[in-house]
């Protein structure tokens, strides 16, 4: 296990992405509301594979994508990176730097705007969300999808009925490519001895492991 810093950088940008196919939109509908039956703040995979063979665009999503990572001096990142679809239904405070510590997000948001933004509480940073909205982030950075109008996650602001739902590409950039680590200004090897006696990767802040208010977004110690 290595150790390192968590970056407070949080790139972003609004990348051209064709409106999906209405027949891959409905689709996406059925499977959120028969398989994945999303809670207020879950976030869930969605079939990859299947959305390229009913996606026509899914080359100039990427494309988009890479073209917008190069002038931020992350040239081919995306390539080697493991892809993802997903959805959500606002997503409470977390960080996923136990599960993905050796990773940044590159995120493209391909629904219509909603009223929503993902929050950065640490940064202070709020995004809106709207199609072609692209978000690079340090995973063990804490962050929700809120609504516009809320200082927090409330799973009141996601009711039954409410059109909320998010889908979104997202890519795993290794925290350990040399672009990827410069640009987010990720120090490396801060703790040596505690990640030497680790087993699981996790995120500790005053040398405790630390986790996130899911409503707040602010730290606390983990347990």
């Amino acid at each position: 296990m290595r150790s390192r810093s968590v970056s407070d950088v949080v790139l972003s940008g609004t990348v051209d992405v064709p409106v999906p196919p209405a027949r891959l939109t409905a689709d996406w509908e059925r499977e959120i509301s028969s398989r994945l039956a999303l809670e207020p703040g879950d976030v869930e995979p969605l079939p990859l594979a299947r959305a390229r063979a009913r996606w026509p665009d899914y080359r100039h999503c990427v494309q988009a994508v890479s073209d917008w990572t190069r002038t931020l001096g992350l040239p081919e990142v995306l390539a080697s990176s493991e892809v993802a679809l997903m959805a959500c239904r606002g997503a409470r405070y977390h960080h996923d730097g136990a599960q993905y510590g050796g990773a940044a997000f590159c995120n493209l948001f391909l629904s219509e705007d909603k009223e929503l933004d993902v929050h950065f509480p640490s940064t202070g940073q709020r995004i809106p969300l709207a199609r072609g909205t692209v978000v690079i982030f340090d995973t063990g950075q804490p962050h929700a999808v809120i609504r516009r109008r809320s200082s927090g996650f409330d799973a009141a602001d996601f009711a039954p009925g409410q059109d909320c739902t998010q889908v979104f590409l997202t890519w795993e950039l290794p925290i350990e490519d040399a672009h990827v680590g410069r640009t987010l200004r990720i120090a490396f090897d801060i703790d040596a001895p505690t990640a030497s006696q680790v087993d699981e990767e996790q995120v500790r802040m005053n040398g405790e492991p630390a986790s996130v208010c899911p409503a707040s977004g602010e730290w606390r110690r983990a347990g």
